[in-house]
């Protein structure tokens, strides 16, 4: 209850109010000071157990406008002490079948979100991939290919356009088995069709060295100090033509400026963390060798630490 000024009795007096009609009373005369009041708050229900609280539940489920059906559905239950296969029944098979239009989405949207979940991505990229794979489906040209290892190649194609990019070999370990090959094949797919849709080329966005510097030198536990000097180090080594994949000379940067600190990784643990192979990073490093000097942030490293660097 709270207070509040009663035109009938002229004076502040303690409020009730009446959850069922809606109506807010004076306490004392009576008066409906207030009628037909709407209920904002979240209309939690408990179903399990009347008298408890403990599994409150929300009135139906949430919308997604990349169902056709989305939250506004009817269950048809099967009544107590009937006998028989609910399912064989006219009401049964009614439900059953149409319930299918919209059950091999919900299920892809329900594998997208597992493996987003495992790669630890934000929602704006589950989203992204959804309706990705939304359009795809409305094309009817996903049929007889290997689903997952589209809705990996959907969740690779969400996180370039979202600035966000992960290396096809994160893309594979949370694919259920779909190999590199395979995810690539999709992604060459996906874009090819859906830029037959629109007329145009899809945007994947471009990808540079510094977009993956952080989670490998956290994969690597490097200090502050060294993610500073790579994320420096990578940045400035994008001013001069080195031709070497971004994801490459991530590797490499992060090799020399753990070569230069007290925490020395090795090449197999940088290679483990990034996913570049140990040979591609040797390759790498011969092509960034000539502009180490001004790689390397000055105040990390100097002249003589560099010239005393050991080749992988």
């Amino acid at each position: 209850m709270s207070d509040a000024y009663c035109t009938d009795c002229k004076k502040e007096t303690e409020l009730v109010f009446d959850h069922s009609a809606g109506d807010t009373l004076c306490s004392e005369c009576g008066l409906v000071l207030e009628s037909h009041s709407i209920d904002e708050t979240s209309e939690w229900r408990t179903f399990a157990n009347e008298s408890s609280n403990s599994d409150p539940n929300r009135v139906g489920g949430p919308t997604n406008p990349l169902l056709a059906d989305s939250a506004l559905t009817t269950v048809i239950a099967k009544p107590n002490g009937s006998s028989g296969d609910f399912l064989s029944s006219s009401l049964g098979r009614w439900q059953n079948r149409n319930s299918n239009s919209d059950r091999g989405l919900i299920q892809a949207f329900k594998t997208i979100a597992t493996m987003s979940e495992r790669l630890g991505l934000v929602a704006t990229i589950k989203d992204r991939a959804n309706e990705i794979y939304k359009r795809l489906e409305d094309q009817k040209s996903s049929r007889g290919r290997n689903q997952d290892a589209l809705y990996a190649a959907c969740l690779y194609i969400a996180c370039r356009q979202e600035d966000k990019p992960r290396t096809i070999k994160e893309i594979c370990v949370i694919a259920n088995g779909a190999t590199k090959k395979e995810i690539g094949r999709a992604k060459d797919y996906i874009v090819k069709t859906l830029g037959l849709e629109t007329g145009q080329s899809v945007e994947l966005g471009t990808i540079h060295a510094g977009d993956f510097m952080r989670r490998f030198c956290s994969n690597l536990g490097m200090s502050n100090h060294a993610v500073k000097a790579a994320q420096e180090a990578v940045q400035k080594s994008e001013e001069f033509d080195i031709r070497r994949s971004p994801i490459s000379i991530a590797a490499v940067v992060i090799y020399i400026i753990t070569q230069l600190s007290d925490d020395k990784k090795t090449l197999k643990d940088i290679s483990t963390a990034t996913g570049v192979a140990e040979g591609t990073i040797r390759n790498s490093y011969k092509d960034l060798y000539p502009h180490l000097s001004k790689i390397a942030p000055s105040w990390y490293a100097k002249e003589e630490d560099l010239k005393n660097l050991s080749s992988p």
